[in-house]
């Protein structure tokens, strides 16, 4: 797998190791300037060809979630270079991030001189312990062979299935040396796929599959880590199985699709017979693995990725391409899965007719589903859509729907706040000609609307829509229902996000009538440049949430 012949590079640490992400596809590095890291730059701009792109930015957190966010856009490693001390400790809410998306991130930091260690040196901090926890590798190169070598192994264990970050940290009398190492030649195509399956597993989950009544498939973001978006809509059109999806399984199968489904994953509790759940573990957003009656299939990349919270009828484990392959291969008998699908559409039609309302609301202030039925209109099928929040992003995996895989960035199953302006920087720089539209709660806009200027400096102008309702509305209304009253959960009401926006070179507005906000998202995404929409919502809408947390 992608070992080749041995190529010998020469330079100074940081070209070593720049070289050896390159060879991964790697044409870009997010980052904060820092002396440690300096060779890191010398090699993008001086000494590789083509030279790397270097993304600085306001704050170590957008580095690090940019290149996890570049990542999930290309299914290569994203690259983010951190100097020593803080701003390696700034990034590990992103790490842990990518490490519960399994995400392919790599992490070069700086370190104090390891001649010097123990003397006090400044930032002398021993990163590895601290990151060791939430990566797949984290080490120190000890020497400039070593840059090589080490940050190569360190990509590949990054795209290894299961897929996750990694961490090295290079001495600063190390990666200011000179030197030569070798690495072996890579093709990135061998780093896509995982083991072969069990044979006898897959057949086991088709056999299950095509003789359900009521059978569906639920696919989440390792189907689009292994590539095998494909496969997938093979194995649902050969069995005739509707499917839903999760994070960057949105895309997968084209929203319009006749066997892709959205709003009817209740039923799945009450009347699905087997779910199979491919690409996603079985946590807190699928109900930790219990549809009612239903028997569970789950096809996971790996083995070390099977509950072991739960017992499923089967779980084949290893590359996705092959599990669902198989399972579209599939010969044997197979109950007719129409009268099921009929009944899911129906339910589907009604649902999608029961929103309408909500989608065109022209209620003071203004529902946040209103913004949503005005952008559902305007998104390309391959815009990209990033989602930075929670009550006001809840909607958006509700009705902002997915055609093109390698679109969907939202938080994840770690749900951290802050990735949106980070998201929004890689999906410009990995998509210069589609809409990037990013979706921000006013809570989550106060993590990162900095890095606006990063968008200013460097000429990536997105869309941001704020659904700004002056609170934490995902804290504020629980905490009145379990106690009667709330505290810290209010923000500054009206907010002018957009002022910001202006304030560090880019654009925007505020929207108060619910007949502008279609508009406002036109002027938003024809002025070529960073804009927000600041949209004041109502505070008192809560998103009807179901998932049980915990």
């Amino acid at each position: 797998m992608g070992t080749r012949v041995n190529r010998t590079l020469e330079g100074h640490g940081g070209t070593l190791a720049m070289e050896a992400v390159a060879a991964f596809g790697v044409g870009e590095i997010f980052t904060l300037s820092g002396g440690h890291i300096f060779p890191f730059y010398d090699a993008a701009v001086k000494q590789m060809e083509p030279a790397v792109r270097i993304v600085d930015v306001r704050h170590e957190q957008t580095a690090t979630f940019a290149a996890e966010a570049m990542a999930k856009l290309t299914r290569r490693p994203g690259v983010a270079v951190l100097t020593a001390g803080p701003g390696i400790t700034n990034g590990l809410s992103a790490v842990t991030a990518a490490s519960f998306n399994g995400s392919p991130l790599v992490v070069l930091g700086g370190r104090a001189p390891q001649a010097r260690w123990g003397a006090g040196s400044l930032q002398e901090f021993d990163h590895v312990p601290v990151l060791a926890p939430i990566t797949k590798l984290a080490a120190t190169a000890t020497s400039v062979a070593d840059c090589a070598a080490l940050t190569h192994r360190a990509a590949a264990t990054a795209m290894r299935p299961h897929r996750g970050p990694v961490f090295v940290d290079f001495p600063l009398d190390v990666v200011f040396a000179h030197g030569s190492g070798e690495v072996p030649e890579v093709d990135i195509r061998d780093h896509l796929h995982g083991d072969d399956p069990d044979p006898d597993e897959v057949r086991a989950a088709a056999e299950l599959l095509a003789a359900a009544e009521r059978p569906a498939i639920i696919a989440g973001s390792d189907v689009w880590w292994a590539g095998a978006h494909e496969a997938l809509r093979a194995a649902a059109e050969a069995l005739r199985i509707p499917v839903f999806v999760n994070g960057l399984g949105r895309g997968c199968l084209p929203a319009d699709h006749e066997l892709a489904f959205s709003r009817t994953r209740g039923l799945l509790k009450s009347e699905a017979d087997v779910v199979c759940v491919v690409g996603t573990p079985l946590d807190f957003r699928l109900s930790f693995g219990s549809f009612g009656s239903a028997r569970v299939i789950h096809m996971v990349d790996h083995p070390d990725q099977r509950a072991s919270h739960v017992a499923p009828a089967v779980s084949p484990a290893g590359d996705l391409s092959l599990v669902l392959a198989g399972v579209a291969g599939f010969a044997g008998s197979r109950v007719d899965h129409d009268p099921w699908i009929a009944r899911l559409r129906d339910a589907e039609a009604a649902a999608v007719a029961a929103d309408e309302p909500l989608l065109a609301a022209t209620t003071d202030p203004i529902k946040p589903t209103r913004i949503y039925g005005e952008l559902r209109r305007r998104l390309d099928r391959d815009a990209v859509v990033v989602c930075d929040g929670g009550d006001f992003v809840s909607y958006a995996g509700k009705y902002v729907d997915s055609f093109t895989p390698g679109c969907w960035l939202d938080p994840g199953p770690f749900g951290c706040l802050g990735g949106g302006m980070g998201g929004a920087i890689a999906a410009r720089v990995a998509h210069p000609d589609r809409q990037v539209v990013v979706l921000l709660g006013d809570g989550a806009a106060g993590f990162s609307l900095m890095d606006v200027d990063t968008l200013v400096r460097h000429q990536l102008p997105v869309v941001m829509v704020v659904g700004n309702n002056g609170i934490w509305g995902l804290e504020k209304h629980p905490m009145q229902h379990l106690y009667g009253y709330d505290v810290a959960a209010d923000l500054q009401t009206a907010c002018r996000y957009d002022e910001v926006v202006r304030a560090l070179g880019g654009a925007g507005e505020t929207v108060t009538d619910p007949e502008q906000v279609g508009p406002a998202i036109d002027r938003a995404l024809a002025s070529g440049v960073p804009y927000l929409v600041n949209v004041l919502t109502d505070p008192s809408d809560a998103y009807p949430r179901s998932s049980n947390l915990a």
